[in-house]
């Protein structure tokens, strides 16, 4: 029996089209332990191996690891991109925020 974290990990992967291979690869650990970590209910998994996989799965460490899913995926990856945002340099920001507008308006 999976984990609330296996099952979040498994949906995740299928929702992007992720092998455990290439899942593994991307997060730099084996696929053995990423199987081990979305199908046994031991697994314990660090917050590192957890970061890891949430990185490549674009959604907060936080959102895999509690058991009670408090966000969609979508709110965990708004959460992950914000926390990217607030380290870049300021100039960096702007830019961003002129793409923005400039996709905000081809939207209509």
């Amino acid at each position: 029996m999976a984990t609330p974290l296996g099952e979040k990990i498994r949906k995740l992967r299928r929702d992007k089209k992720l092998s455990l291979e290439a899942l593994a690869a991307a997060a730099e650990m084996s696929k053995s332990y990423l199987w081990e970590l979305e199908n046994n209910d031991d697994a314990n998994p660090t917050m590192d191996k957890v970061s890891r996989i949430a990185a490549v799965l674009e959604v907060t460490p936080e959102f895999l690891a509690h058991d009670k899913q408090a966000d969609t995926p979508q709110d965990a990856f708004d959460k992950a991109f914000f926390r990217n945002y607030k380290s870049l340099r300021p100039e960096t920001k702007q830019q961003l925020l002129e793409i923005l507008k400039t996709l905000k308006k081809t939207q209509g």
